[in-house]
């Protein structure tokens, strides 16, 4: 497996070294993840397949953040809790997760259950020289860090570092802006806005800073180095630079052997906003008769490394491309008169019995190219010669690559079938007001219809 490392900007082959530790930054939850966050999501969900496939046993840990200054602000605003307020979003991500098909985590560790690991890890740094104490809070000394910004590629210079521990010369909230680097938390004292939320420590009451959160969870799991770090390209600075600083400043080893991240999500060529009201999470998609299964298409049909444009638009030709895979899958298994239970369970690892869809696996391999990897596997189908040995088993591991789950087919009804003709009709005639009523009737009996260059598809919802 070849992939690009943020860090020394070069495509590189992933280290075989076991335990292969991949760790992923997940959520932090104070709301419902939008699909933005679940594009990183779910292509670091393709990567851990590719992996388990190639045989590289990965041991895969994904956190969730649920104390830090947004979780403390809005549990308030909710009149909750902290433990009762994330646990209600933690439980929505996962909800969210299952619906995508995501595997899960081998370990899901929450900051909140590893005070214990922050404090030690803070006290080596303290012991090291760099971090020092302020009233009650931990800070971590930039300066004396001669590594800093080795993985945003900038000088100290570049970042504007301010190094000190003079009043206002350090920097208190989680997240902030490259030019705003200083001297950052790693535990922040007890304050009145906190409420509630504190744990006892050696410099008083207080709570962990949002970057040693990380740093300690996945080095509890994974060892003080391991194989692959992930999160999006957003996290790179501060929260990816902070993790190497402190993380390799506590061991005096190299914390990741790779970084992996994942590019921003447009919706409609613009960024994401709540202000543009087009912030899309899972479930706005759902209620506009959208299926799950097309939005992780979509997600996968763009380079990790590369901008992906989202529209509603895009969305049905997802689902119009999920359809011929699944023609394709039912034309197979009746041609085989195999179950559909045989193609929509997991292969034994490593599988290399790669051969019809052996340049689909080939794109994953170079960079985990989705986009040329789904490409290949549309130029294959109409050549696969069903009879070919091993052909069950290897789309049985094509399906598992890309985590689709085929359904049994279903026949429209009759009345559906002539509101869908009567659809076709009015949208050749350009009568596109009568087209988009008879599309939302059908959609109110259960059915989507999905317009291809000189037919159309009925799925059911």
């Amino acid at each position: 497996m070849f992939l690009k490392d943020t860090l020394t900007r070069q495509i590189k082959e992933l280290s075989r070294e076991k335990p292969f530790g991949f760790y992923c930054c997940g959520p932090t939850v104070y709301g419902p993840a939008h699909i933005g966050n679940f594009r990183t999501f779910i292509l670091q969900d393709v990567l851990r397949r590719a992996l388990e496939l190639a045989g590289y046993a990965p041991v895969h840990v994904r956190n969730i953040t649920d104390v830090d200054d947004k979780t403390i602000l809005r549990s308030q605003q909710a009149g909750l809790s902290l433990k009762k307020f994330t646990e209600q979003w933690t439980q929505r991500f996962l909800d969210d997760c299952n619906k995508l098909n995501l595997l899960s985590p081998h370990q899901q560790p929450r900051a909140t259950d590893h005070i214990v690991q922050q404090i030690q890890l803070i006290q080596k740094l303290i012991e090291r020289g760099l971090a020092y104490v302020e009233n009650g809070s931990v800070y971590f000394r930039v300066a004396a860090y001669k590594d800093y910004g080795k993985l945003t590629q900038l000088s100290p210079e570049n970042l504007r570092t301010q190094s000190t521990n003079s009043a206002g010369h350090v920097n208190d909230v989680d997240e902030y802006d490259r030019d705003n680097v200083r001297d950052f938390a790693l535990w922040k004292a007890h304050k009145a806005d906190d409420g509630d939320v504190f744990w006892e420590s050696p410099w008083g009451k207080g709570r962990p800073g949002w970057h040693i959160e990380c740093s300690a969870m996945s080095m509890h799991y994974l060892g003080e180095t391991f194989n692959l770090h992930g999160g999006g390209i957003d996290l790179i600075f501060p929260h990816h630079e902070n993790e190497i600083a402190q993380s390799e400043g506590a061991t005096g080893k190299p914390f990741v052997r790779h970084w992996f991240h994942t590019t921003h999500l447009t919706v409609d060529g613009k960024k994401m906003s709540k202000s543009l009201g087009n912030l899309y999470t899972l479930e706005d998609l759902e209620k506009q008769g959208f299926s799950t299964d097309s939005v992780r298409y979509l997600l996968l049909s763009g380079h990790y490394s590369q901008p992906l444009n989202f529209t509603l638009d895009s969305l049905g030709a997802a689902q119009s491309a999920l359809s011929r895979i699944e023609k394709f899958a039912h034309k197979l298994l009746e041609h085989t008169r195999t179950e559909l239970s045989q193609i929509n369970t997991s292969p034994t690892f490593p599988f290399t019995q790669w051969n019809v869809f052996k340049p689909t696996w080939e794109a994953i391999q170079n960079d985990m190219n989705t986009p040329q990897a789904l490409g290949e596997l549309f130029s294959s189908l109409p050549q696969v010669d069903l009879d070919t040995p091993g052909l069950i088993h290897e789309f049985r591991a094509l399906l598992f690559l890309f985590g689709f789950k085929m359904a049994a087919p279903q026949s429209a009804p009759e009345a559906v079938l002539q509101l869908a003709h009567q659809r076709w009709q009015a949208k050749q005639a350009k009568d596109f007001a009568l087209a988009d009523s008879l599309r939302a009737q059908i959609q109110s009996l259960g059915w989507q219809m999905l317009d291809g260059k000189d037919s159309f598809n009925l799925v059911k919802l």
